[in-house]
């Protein structure tokens, strides 16, 4: 059956967000049609203001509404550590936990040669510029424990450390609360790689 074209429109447009398939781009402009048509302007008005009152740290890169975000400008924070993360969304899971103290540098993405991602399509350079600005101990490697972020990191920690940095990376491996047989070749050598004393 075809949908009249607004809502097939809205519905091609649900399909290009992460995460969202056919089904559930149906399902959400269906829900949208049911509200009325203030929550549709709120809903728009929102989306519209992500775009105009956003924009990236001048420091680190992280969303904010200002010149530098609030990690960048707290001062509670040390800048002795650095931990490097692809997505703003990651530096959200590193804050989450509440533990680090340091400040961030989001890449915006990781390096994919197949998909056409070199060092240059990401922002790498401001955060060398940082590590030479000097008072930097320690980078922490955040990425993604794929390829891509796997590759990222060797990349990164080959360029950092002639710079006399550490350089280090985030541990990986057996998700707390799983089972061991659930757990593939990889996953596991990394739970022994980064394994410590007790």
């Amino acid at each position: 059956m075809d949908y009249p074209a607004p809502l097939a429109r809205l519905i091609e447009e649900l399909r290009q967000l992460p995460g969202i398939g056919p089904k559930s781009a149906q399902r959400i402009a269906f829900h949208l049609l049911r509200g009325t048509p203030e929550d549709a302007r709120r809903l728009a008005a929102a989306v519209d203001e992500l775009q105009v009152g956003l924009r990236f740290c001048a420091r680190c890169n992280a969303v904010t509404d200002q010149e530098l975000c609030a990690i960048c400008v707290d001062p509670a924070r040390t800048d002795r550590h650095i931990c490097v993360v692809e997505e703003p969304s990651d530096l959200l899971s590193v804050e989450r936990t509440r533990d680090f103290k340091g400040r961030y540098h989001v890449l915006h993405g990781a390096l994919s040669p197949l998909q056409g991602v070199g060092p240059d399509e990401l922002r790498i350079e401001g955060l060398v510029e940082r590590i030479r600005g000097g008072g930097v101990d320690e980078v922490i490697l955040a990425t993604s424990p794929t390829v891509e972020g796997e590759a990222t990191a060797v990349y990164l920690a080959r360029l950092l450390k002639p710079l006399g940095v550490k350089v280090t990376r985030i541990a990986m491996g057996v998700p707390v609360g799983s089972d061991l047989e659930y757990a593939d070749e990889v996953t596991m050598h990394k739970a022994l790689e980064g394994r410590r004393e007790v």
